[in-house]
């Protein structure tokens, strides 16, 4: 079945995300894609983020911890209002992350994100990020076995 205009705008909107916020730093670009009701169930947190500002701030805190941060789409893929997205994230922990001092060490952490979008709009989000093996690679969890 074709792609509809609105499954390939969302699917750009999707892309913006990680390509152009988290990766160029574009922070003034999360007013425009994410709606102000916006929540997002994030493994990775303990509580949803809620809304443009603490979007902000955690896109802030994964700049702040992997300075030379670049998350690329390896898969998009959209239905009605949804699109779900694969992505590959690399940097060196270089700054303080969710509280753990630099370690200097180079990290690939993939993640699955579906995305609900109304109007132009992330509004909704579920993100599911390899947090584990992320902290395997800095050295601060013992692999499975070892």
């Amino acid at each position: 079945m074709p792609e509809t205009q609105d499954q390939a705008e969302n699917k750009e909107i999707a892309r913006k995300y990680p390509e152009e916020v988290i990766s160029e730093g574009n922070l003034d670009l999360i007013d425009e894609i994410i709606a102000d009701d916006y929540v997002e169930h994030n493994s990775a947190a303990p509580e949803p983020l809620r809304g443009p500002d603490e979007v902000k701030e955690y896109v802030s805190m994964l700049q702040t911890g992997f300075p030379d941060i670049h998350c690329g789409v390896e898969d998009l893929i959209a239905e009605g209002d949804m699109v779900v997205r694969r992505d590959r994230a690399t940097g060196t922990h270089e700054g303080e992350f969710m509280g753990i001092e630099p370690t200097g060490k180079e990290a690939v952490v993939e993640g699955n994100h579906i995305h609900r979008i109304e109007d132009g709009q992330i509004v909704e989000s579920w993100a599911q990020n390899d947090v584990m093996g992320l902290m395997q690679q800095l050295g601060l969890v013992e692999p499975p076995g070892e």
